[in-house]
Protein backbone atom coordinates (compact mmCIF):
# COMPACT_ATOMS: atom_id res chain seq x y z
CA UNK A 1 0.00 0.00 0.00
CA UNK A 2 1.08 3.83 -0.58
CA UNK A 3 0.80 6.78 1.26
CA UNK A 4 -2.33 8.22 2.36
CA UNK A 5 -3.41 11.15 3.55
CA UNK A 6 -6.32 13.21 4.70
CA UNK A 7 -7.39 16.79 3.90
CA UNK A 8 -8.62 19.00 6.63
CA UNK A 9 -9.10 22.82 7.28
CA UNK A 10 -11.87 25.79 7.30
CA UNK A 11 -14.80 26.05 5.22
CA UNK A 12 -13.57 28.01 1.90
CA UNK A 13 -9.99 27.63 2.71
CA UNK A 14 -9.83 25.94 -0.80
CA UNK A 15 -9.41 22.08 0.19
CA UNK A 16 -10.88 20.83 -2.61
CA UNK A 17 -8.90 23.29 -5.25
CA UNK A 18 -5.70 21.59 -3.21
CA UNK A 19 -7.44 18.09 -3.96
CA UNK A 20 -7.93 19.16 -7.40
CA UNK A 21 -4.47 20.55 -7.62
CA UNK A 22 -3.49 17.06 -6.31
CA UNK A 23 -4.86 14.38 -7.92
CA UNK A 24 -6.26 16.17 -11.42
CA UNK A 25 -9.69 14.58 -9.92
CA UNK A 26 -11.91 17.68 -11.09
CA UNK A 27 -13.90 17.15 -8.11
CA UNK A 28 -16.47 20.41 -7.49
CA UNK A 29 -17.29 21.92 -4.45
CA UNK A 30 -19.03 19.76 -1.65
CA UNK A 31 -22.54 21.10 -2.34
CA UNK A 32 -23.53 18.47 1.14
CA UNK A 33 -21.33 15.36 -0.18
CA UNK A 34 -19.70 13.83 2.81
CA UNK A 35 -16.17 13.75 1.03
CA UNK A 36 -14.08 13.23 -2.30
CA UNK A 37 -11.18 10.32 -2.59
CA UNK A 38 -8.74 10.00 -5.29
CA UNK A 39 -6.32 7.46 -5.55
CA UNK A 40 -3.32 8.40 -7.75
CA UNK A 41 0.16 7.89 -9.27
CA UNK A 42 3.62 9.01 -7.42
CA UNK A 43 4.98 10.59 -9.81
CA UNK A 44 8.96 9.53 -10.09
CA UNK A 45 11.43 10.86 -12.34
CA UNK A 46 13.65 7.28 -11.04
CA UNK A 47 10.78 4.97 -12.37
CA UNK A 48 10.69 6.48 -15.64
CA UNK A 49 14.43 6.06 -16.30
CA UNK A 50 13.91 2.09 -14.75
CA UNK A 51 11.28 2.25 -17.67
CA UNK A 52 13.51 3.33 -20.44
CA UNK A 53 16.23 1.00 -19.50
CA UNK A 54 13.97 -2.28 -18.86
CA UNK A 55 11.35 -2.06 -21.21
CA UNK A 56 9.02 -4.04 -18.75
CA UNK A 57 5.59 -4.92 -19.91
CA UNK A 58 3.87 -3.94 -16.55
CA UNK A 59 5.14 -0.58 -14.98
CA UNK A 60 3.86 -0.20 -11.39
CA UNK A 61 4.66 3.08 -9.43
CA UNK A 62 3.78 3.83 -5.89
CA UNK A 63 -0.10 5.51 -5.12
CA UNK A 64 -1.65 8.15 -3.22
CA UNK A 65 -4.70 7.71 -1.68
CA UNK A 66 -6.27 11.58 -0.63
CA UNK A 67 -8.96 12.03 1.16
CA UNK A 68 -10.97 15.39 1.40
CA UNK A 69 -13.94 16.13 3.81
CA UNK A 70 -15.74 19.37 4.00
CA UNK A 71 -14.19 22.10 5.97
CA UNK A 72 -14.65 22.20 9.59
CA UNK A 73 -16.77 24.84 11.62
CA UNK A 74 -16.30 25.37 15.23
CA UNK A 75 -17.87 22.59 16.93
CA UNK A 76 -21.62 23.55 16.69
CA UNK A 77 -23.00 20.38 19.15
CA UNK A 78 -24.39 18.91 16.13
CA UNK A 79 -21.19 15.76 16.05
CA UNK A 80 -21.22 16.71 12.19
CA UNK A 81 -17.60 17.50 12.72
CA UNK A 82 -16.72 14.15 14.27
CA UNK A 83 -18.74 12.24 11.44
CA UNK A 84 -16.90 13.65 8.87
CA UNK A 85 -13.88 13.37 10.67
CA UNK A 86 -14.39 9.30 10.70
CA UNK A 87 -13.37 9.46 6.76
CA UNK A 88 -9.64 10.16 7.78
CA UNK A 89 -9.56 8.00 10.76
CA UNK A 90 -6.99 5.40 8.92
CA UNK A 91 -5.12 8.09 7.01
CA UNK A 92 -1.38 8.50 7.84
CA UNK A 93 -1.12 12.14 8.00
CA UNK A 94 -2.86 15.18 7.59
CA UNK A 95 -3.12 17.89 4.89
CA UNK A 96 -4.09 20.97 6.87
CA UNK A 97 -4.51 23.44 4.07
CA UNK A 98 -4.40 27.35 5.86
CA UNK A 99 -5.91 30.23 3.40
CA UNK A 100 -3.16 32.55 2.82
CA UNK A 101 -4.39 35.05 0.67
CA UNK A 102 -7.30 38.03 -0.11
CA UNK A 103 -9.63 38.38 -1.63
CA UNK A 104 -13.32 39.63 -0.78
CA UNK A 105 -14.89 37.62 -4.08
CA UNK A 106 -14.21 34.86 -2.10
CA UNK A 107 -16.48 34.41 0.72
CA UNK A 108 -14.66 33.24 4.12
CA UNK A 109 -15.46 31.97 7.93
CA UNK A 110 -14.12 35.01 8.80
CA UNK A 111 -13.64 38.65 7.97
CA UNK A 112 -10.18 38.39 8.56
CA UNK A 113 -7.28 36.18 7.24
CA UNK A 114 -4.99 34.76 10.52
CA UNK A 115 -3.72 31.48 9.60
CA UNK A 116 -3.07 30.70 13.48
CA UNK A 117 -6.35 31.51 14.27
CA UNK A 118 -7.40 29.44 11.26
CA UNK A 119 -5.43 26.13 12.67
CA UNK A 120 -5.98 26.58 16.50
CA UNK A 121 -9.82 26.30 15.00
CA UNK A 122 -9.34 22.74 13.57
CA UNK A 123 -7.08 21.79 16.03
CA UNK A 124 -9.95 22.20 18.32
CA UNK A 125 -11.92 20.08 16.32
CA UNK A 126 -9.49 17.16 16.14
CA UNK A 127 -9.13 17.32 19.77
CA UNK A 128 -13.00 16.99 20.43
CA UNK A 129 -13.21 13.72 18.05
CA UNK A 130 -10.04 12.25 19.73
CA UNK A 131 -11.57 13.15 23.30
CA UNK A 132 -14.49 11.15 22.53
CA UNK A 133 -12.48 8.29 21.36
CA UNK A 134 -10.75 8.11 24.61
CA UNK A 135 -13.45 8.63 26.42
CA UNK A 136 -14.83 5.59 24.55
CA UNK A 137 -11.96 3.77 25.35
CA UNK A 138 -11.75 3.97 29.02
CA UNK A 139 -14.91 3.17 29.36
CA UNK A 140 -14.23 -0.23 28.11
CA UNK A 141 -11.74 0.07 30.45
CA UNK A 142 -13.48 0.48 33.30
CA UNK A 143 -14.11 -3.07 34.29
CA UNK A 144 -10.85 -4.83 34.00
CA UNK A 145 -9.05 -1.84 36.04
CA UNK A 146 -11.64 -2.86 39.01
CA UNK A 147 -10.63 -6.28 38.31
CA UNK A 148 -6.85 -4.98 38.69
CA UNK A 149 -5.65 -6.29 35.17
CA UNK A 150 -2.50 -4.84 35.70
CA UNK A 151 -2.28 -3.71 31.76
CA UNK A 152 -5.45 -2.39 32.22
CA UNK A 153 -4.51 -0.22 34.95
CA UNK A 154 -1.55 0.90 32.68
CA UNK A 155 -3.77 1.99 29.77
CA UNK A 156 -6.28 3.46 32.02
CA UNK A 157 -3.49 5.60 33.42
CA UNK A 158 -1.89 6.60 30.19
CA UNK A 159 -5.32 7.64 28.60
CA UNK A 160 -6.13 9.86 31.38
CA UNK A 161 -3.28 11.55 31.09
CA UNK A 162 -3.65 12.38 27.27
CA UNK A 163 -7.24 13.10 27.69
CA UNK A 164 -6.48 15.20 30.20
CA UNK A 165 -4.09 17.26 27.80
CA UNK A 166 -6.65 17.43 25.02
CA UNK A 167 -9.01 18.95 27.41
CA UNK A 168 -6.56 21.73 27.88
CA UNK A 169 -6.14 22.22 24.62
CA UNK A 170 -2.91 20.10 23.79
CA UNK A 171 -3.38 18.30 20.47
CA UNK A 172 -1.38 15.02 20.89
CA UNK A 173 1.48 15.63 18.36
CA UNK A 174 2.49 18.14 20.49
CA UNK A 175 2.97 15.72 23.76
CA UNK A 176 5.74 14.24 23.66
CA UNK A 177 3.92 10.89 24.04
CA UNK A 178 6.28 8.05 25.19
CA UNK A 179 6.27 4.52 22.83
CA UNK A 180 4.25 2.97 26.17
CA UNK A 181 1.86 6.10 26.14
CA UNK A 182 1.40 5.66 22.68
CA UNK A 183 0.50 2.09 22.27
CA UNK A 184 -2.05 2.85 25.02
CA UNK A 185 -3.52 4.77 22.92
CA UNK A 186 -2.86 3.11 19.26
CA UNK A 187 -6.47 1.78 18.65
CA UNK A 188 -8.17 5.14 19.36
CA UNK A 189 -5.92 6.45 15.85
CA UNK A 190 -6.16 9.96 17.59
CA UNK A 191 -6.39 12.52 14.94
CA UNK A 192 -4.28 14.87 16.73
CA UNK A 193 -1.44 12.59 16.91
CA UNK A 194 -0.72 12.03 13.47
CA UNK A 195 1.66 14.30 11.99
CA UNK A 196 1.04 17.60 9.85
CA UNK A 197 2.06 18.53 6.57
CA UNK A 198 0.95 22.53 6.59
CA UNK A 199 -0.85 23.79 3.02
CA UNK A 200 -0.61 27.59 2.33
CA UNK A 201 -2.59 28.01 -0.33
CA UNK A 202 -2.33 31.24 -2.36
CA UNK A 203 -4.01 32.77 -4.92
CA UNK A 204 -0.76 33.93 -7.05
CA UNK A 205 3.01 33.62 -6.96
CA UNK A 206 2.93 37.32 -5.76
CA UNK A 207 1.74 36.06 -2.86
CA UNK A 208 4.61 33.78 -1.74
CA UNK A 209 5.86 35.49 0.44
CA UNK A 210 3.45 37.52 2.25
CA UNK A 211 2.74 37.81 6.18
CA UNK A 212 0.31 34.88 5.86
CA UNK A 213 2.37 32.51 4.40
CA UNK A 214 4.86 33.84 7.15
CA UNK A 215 3.10 33.42 10.42
CA UNK A 216 2.60 30.25 8.83
CA UNK A 217 6.29 29.13 7.96
CA UNK A 218 7.00 30.32 11.70
CA UNK A 219 4.22 27.93 13.59
CA UNK A 220 5.52 25.18 11.38
CA UNK A 221 8.67 25.61 12.28
CA UNK A 222 7.93 25.72 15.75
CA UNK A 223 5.94 22.90 15.45
CA UNK A 224 8.94 20.94 13.40
CA UNK A 225 6.41 20.37 10.99
CA UNK A 226 6.80 20.49 6.88
CA UNK A 227 5.01 23.10 4.78
CA UNK A 228 4.51 23.89 1.25
CA UNK A 229 3.17 27.07 -0.73
CA UNK A 230 0.53 26.17 -3.25
CA UNK A 231 -0.98 28.25 -6.19
CA UNK A 232 -4.12 26.70 -5.58
CA UNK A 233 -6.44 27.49 -8.69
CA UNK A 234 -3.60 28.39 -11.14
CA UNK A 235 -2.40 24.90 -10.42
CA UNK A 236 -5.85 23.25 -10.33
CA UNK A 237 -5.96 24.25 -14.16
CA UNK A 238 -2.21 23.22 -15.00
CA UNK A 239 -3.25 19.63 -13.45
CA UNK A 240 -5.83 18.79 -16.05
CA UNK A 241 -3.21 19.70 -18.86
CA UNK A 242 -1.07 16.96 -20.30
CA UNK A 243 2.59 16.35 -19.03
CA UNK A 244 4.46 18.36 -21.62
CA UNK A 245 2.02 21.12 -21.56
CA UNK A 246 2.33 20.94 -17.11
CA UNK A 247 5.90 21.62 -17.20
CA UNK A 248 6.00 24.84 -19.27
CA UNK A 249 2.65 26.22 -17.41
CA UNK A 250 4.23 25.34 -13.92
CA UNK A 251 7.23 27.39 -15.27
CA UNK A 252 5.60 30.43 -16.42
CA UNK A 253 4.50 30.26 -12.73
CA UNK A 254 8.46 30.20 -11.48
CA UNK A 255 7.74 26.82 -10.26
CA UNK A 256 9.99 23.61 -10.84
CA UNK A 257 7.86 20.74 -9.32
CA UNK A 258 3.91 20.32 -9.38
CA UNK A 259 2.06 20.75 -5.80
CA UNK A 260 1.79 17.25 -5.81
CA UNK A 261 5.22 16.85 -6.13
CA UNK A 262 6.51 19.03 -3.78
CA UNK A 263 3.29 17.43 -1.23
CA UNK A 264 4.80 14.07 -1.54
CA UNK A 265 8.16 15.06 -0.54
CA UNK A 266 6.96 17.07 2.50
CA UNK A 267 4.38 14.44 3.15
CA UNK A 268 7.27 11.36 2.88
CA UNK A 269 9.68 13.35 5.26
CA UNK A 270 7.16 13.78 7.82
CA UNK A 271 5.95 9.84 7.69
CA UNK A 272 9.45 8.84 7.23
CA UNK A 273 8.75 6.75 4.40
CA UNK A 274 11.18 5.84 1.32
CA UNK A 275 10.52 4.26 -1.69
CA UNK A 276 12.60 1.16 -3.21
CA UNK A 277 12.30 -0.71 -6.60
CA UNK A 278 11.94 -3.77 -8.28
CA UNK A 279 13.14 -4.56 -12.03
CA UNK A 280 13.07 -6.38 -14.85
CA UNK A 281 11.64 -7.23 -18.22
CA UNK A 282 8.61 -8.48 -16.47
CA UNK A 283 7.67 -5.60 -14.48
CA UNK A 284 9.12 -2.03 -12.95
CA UNK A 285 7.91 -1.20 -9.39
CA UNK A 286 7.57 1.42 -6.85
CA UNK A 287 7.22 -0.23 -3.33
CA UNK A 288 6.73 2.19 0.05
CA UNK A 289 8.60 1.33 3.51
CA UNK A 290 9.56 3.10 6.42
CA UNK A 291 13.18 4.73 6.62
CA UNK A 292 14.98 2.69 8.72
CA UNK A 293 13.22 -0.54 8.08
CA UNK A 294 15.90 -3.59 7.48
CA UNK A 295 15.63 -6.15 4.95
CA UNK A 296 13.10 -8.41 5.80
CA UNK A 297 10.80 -5.98 6.71
CA UNK A 298 10.84 -4.38 2.90
CA UNK A 299 10.95 -7.48 1.63
CA UNK A 300 7.48 -8.12 3.64
CA UNK A 301 6.05 -5.67 1.33
CA UNK A 302 6.67 -7.16 -1.63
CA UNK A 303 5.14 -10.31 -0.19
CA UNK A 304 5.11 -11.77 3.47
CA UNK A 305 6.51 -15.35 1.75
CA UNK A 306 9.83 -13.34 1.01
CA UNK A 307 9.70 -12.11 5.01
CA UNK A 308 9.28 -15.12 6.58
CA UNK A 309 11.90 -17.02 4.50
CA UNK A 310 14.07 -14.44 3.91
CA UNK A 311 17.74 -15.25 3.18
CA UNK A 312 19.54 -12.32 1.53
CA UNK A 313 18.87 -8.80 -0.46
CA UNK A 314 20.77 -8.31 -3.90
CA UNK A 315 20.91 -4.51 -3.83
CA UNK A 316 22.05 -2.10 -7.01
CA UNK A 317 21.99 2.01 -5.88
CA UNK A 318 19.78 3.50 -8.75
CA UNK A 319 22.24 6.21 -9.79
CA UNK A 320 25.19 3.32 -10.00
CA UNK A 321 22.71 1.62 -12.58
CA UNK A 322 21.85 4.98 -14.54
CA UNK A 323 25.39 5.90 -14.28
CA UNK A 324 27.15 2.41 -15.33
CA UNK A 325 24.11 1.68 -17.57
CA UNK A 326 23.51 -2.18 -16.42
CA UNK A 327 23.12 -4.94 -13.95
CA UNK A 328 26.15 -6.31 -15.73
CA UNK A 329 28.19 -3.39 -15.64
CA UNK A 330 27.37 -2.81 -12.04
CA UNK A 331 28.45 -6.25 -10.97
CA UNK A 332 31.32 -6.10 -13.03
CA UNK A 333 32.57 -2.98 -11.25
CA UNK A 334 31.57 -4.18 -8.04
CA UNK A 335 29.32 -2.42 -7.57
CA UNK A 336 26.08 -4.67 -6.67
CA UNK A 337 25.86 -5.34 -2.89
CA UNK A 338 24.79 -8.81 -0.74
CA UNK A 339 22.95 -7.84 1.96
CA UNK A 340 21.64 -9.56 5.10
CA UNK A 341 19.24 -9.13 8.01
CA UNK A 342 20.47 -6.87 9.34
CA UNK A 343 20.67 -3.90 6.22
CA UNK A 344 18.99 -1.04 6.78
CA UNK A 345 16.97 -0.24 2.74
CA UNK A 346 17.85 3.21 1.54
CA UNK A 347 15.97 4.95 -0.50
CA UNK A 348 16.31 4.37 -4.55
CA UNK A 349 17.87 0.86 -3.82
CA UNK A 350 16.76 -1.59 -6.31
CA UNK A 351 16.23 -5.24 -4.75
CA UNK A 352 16.09 -8.44 -5.52
CA UNK A 353 15.05 -10.95 -2.38
CA UNK A 354 16.57 -14.59 -2.07
CA UNK A 355 14.44 -16.57 -0.20
CA UNK A 356 13.39 -19.93 1.83
CA UNK A 357 9.96 -20.71 -0.36
CA UNK A 358 9.66 -23.08 2.24
CA UNK A 359 9.29 -20.04 4.49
Amino acid sequence: MGLSCGLVGLPSCGKTVIFNAITAAGASSFDGAEMNQSMVKVPDQRINKLVEMYHPRKTTPATLQVVDIPGLKASGGDGRGSRLLGHIKDVEALLHVVRCFEDGSVPFEHETIDPVRDIETVDLELMAADSTTLTNKMNRLTKKVRSGDKDAIREMADCQKVHAALQQGIPARKMNLTPQEKASVYECNLLSLKPVVYVANIKSVEDADNRYVKALKTLADEEGAEMITVCGKDEADISQLAPEEQKEFLHDLGLEDSSMERLLRAAYSTVGLISFFTSGEDEVRAWTCQKGDKAPTAAGKIHTDLEKGFIRLEVIDYQDLITLGSEAAVAKAGRLHIESRDYEVKDGDIVMVRFNKAG
